[in-house]
């Protein structure tokens, strides 16, 4: 069986029990992707020999009988997930040589499944940013490249590495998280799908974090079924995380029939921004007709407040992370800067943090420390999150009014150069413009691929759900990826 790496991860599942391949087999494949593709810098702390060991005890599992469905099915590790005895740097200079002592819960449940891990993958540092090019390993390259053109592109971010991996068939399926939209655009980006769950149905222990009320991992991968297989896995309570939700964990693969008729689709009309490319619109447009023959009635909706949510989103996201990355300060762990003589602990921590953060960091740290202070702190961060509450109201009303999922936009353009964006802030955050809404009210989203542009690039529609309900959330999902029939891959990764 050739091209073993281009399996998903339900063909793969299958493939497995029948006895048609080995996870030996299909690990071995994946690395051996991995290191064709390293102008991609997707992969940033390699592990085989972990990853043989686990695939050798995947087959023993599956041979037994006893095997969950990512047995053995080979995937990468966003590096914001500590993994036990491996780097995990958040892509930063300030964690340079950490390795925990422990695993994260979500990449522990996948393990515990059977899953094996090539290795970890690269991002923007501490998931701040939105083309993966604030990391410490260098910018990841979109596997995608515009018709006729050579230019680098961004795989977006901070999920980006995780992205660019799956897109060019490196492993099966990949973590990400989502703090603003960092599963969903990078997803739309490069062709693939990502969700990101409601808040506290992931655990966020041993995810190092960003912004603590908005963070929340997912699966990335080729499509809708790979993303319910693999997230039924990476759900479920957990007592270390105290915003986990002691709730069930359904099994949303089962709830793929693709049957969505009578389901109330939402269109909002606040998502219809100034300058809207008139590709993104055309596409939102037939994202409508797909889900209206089949089955579904598409009604206008209206979230008065989201012309307000990426200015209270960029309040208090780094307002978090200011609290957040407070701990980082060469005690303890990771980077210490060199001291010189007369030197004391505080010139220790201003060298430290000036030297281990990069540039955005330190601009987000500085917005957070400044709308924090005494002076600012009614006047900007409670403001924000009041502005919050009523955004998280406009949906509570809306799915009050009988809506069983939002169809949006999920990035304002297709992938953009490397480095086009990177020096105006500003013009890069409205990139999350169509995904902050999603994590500030705490709900599920998801980005399916359903187009090219004129460019030849992959475009993305978001579907947003009711809270816990993201097994309904898929099968809307599943519909539109049936009836979008998106089929088109980066033929030069493969």
């Amino acid at each position: 069986m050739a091209n073993l790496n281009t399996m998903k991860i339900a063909e793969a599942r299958d493939a497995l029990r029948k006895g048609d391949v080995t996870s030996v087999e299909l690990t071995e494949a994946c690395l051996s992707a991995i290191e064709g593709a390293s102008a991609l810098n997707a992969f940033v702390h390699h592990t085989p020999d972990i990853a043989r060991t686990q695939a050798a005890a995947a087959d023993a599992r599956i041979a037994s009988g006893d095997a969950p469905a990512m047995c053995g099915i080979p995937l990468g590790i966003k590096d914001l997930f500590c993994t036990k005895g491996v780097p995990s740097q958040a892509a930063s200079k300030i964690l340079e040589g950490f390795k925990p002592e422990y695993e994260s819960t979500v990449s522990s449940k996948l393990f515990d499944s059977g899953a094996v891990m090539l290795g970890k993958l690269n991002m923007d540092e501490f998931a701040m940013g939105s083309s993966n090019e604030t990391s410490v390993y260098g910018d990841v390259v979109n596997p995608w490249q515009a018709t006729g053109s050579n230019t680098p592109l961004t795989p977006g971010g901070s999920s980006g590495g995780s992205a660019a991996a799956v897109a060019a068939r490196l492993c099966l399926g990949a973590t990400g998280t989502d703090t603003g939209g960092s599963i969903r655009q990078p997803a739309a980006f490069t062709g693939i799908t990502g969700i990101k769950p409601t808040y506290g149905r992931c655990s966020r222990w041993g995810v190092v974090a960003f912004a603590s009320s908005l963070d929340q991992a997912g699966p990335m991968t080729q499509d809708v079924r790979d993303a319910a297989i693999m997230l039924e896995a990476m759900c479920g309570y957990d007592a270390k995380d105290s915003t986990s939700a002691d709730l069930a964990v359904p099994n949303f693969e089962a709830a793929l029939t693709g049957d969505i008729r009578g389901k109330v689709i939402g269109i909002p009309k606040e998502y219809r921004m100034d300058g809207m490319p008139g590709e993104i619109e055309t596409l939102w447009e037939q994202g409508r007709e797909m889900l209206r023959e089949a089955g579904a009635e598409i009604r206008d909706i209206s979230l008065p407040h989201t012309k307000y949510a990426l200015p209270a989103y960029y309040v208090i996201a780094p307002a978090e992370a200011s609290s957040n990355l407070a701990r980082y300060d060469g005690v303890r762990f990771g980077h210490r800067a060199a001291m010189a003589a007369g030197d004391g602990i505080t010139e220790m921590y201003e060298k430290t943090r000036a030297e281990g953060f990069g540039p955005e960091v330190q601009r987000r740290v500085m917005i957070g420390t400044y709308v924090l202070s005494a002076g600012f702190y009614d006047a900007y961060y409670n403001r924000a999150r009041r502005v919050r509450t009523l955004i998280k109201k406009d949906f509570e009303d809306v799915f009050a009014e009988g809506i069983d999922a939002i169809l949006t936009p999920a990035t304002p353009s297709a992938a953009f150069e490397l480095g086009k964006s990177f020096d105006d802030p500003v013009q890069m955050y409205l990139n999350d413009v169509f995904t902050v809404t999603v994590n500030l009210a705490g709900l599920p989203g998801i980005s399916v691929p359903t187009g090219l542009d004129s460019a030849g690039l992959p475009l993305g529609l978001q579907l947003i759900g009711r809270p816990w309900e993201e097994g309904a959330l898929l099968n809307t999902a599943f519909a539109l990826e049936q009836a979008a029939g998106f089929a088109e891959y980066p033929a030069k990764w493969y």
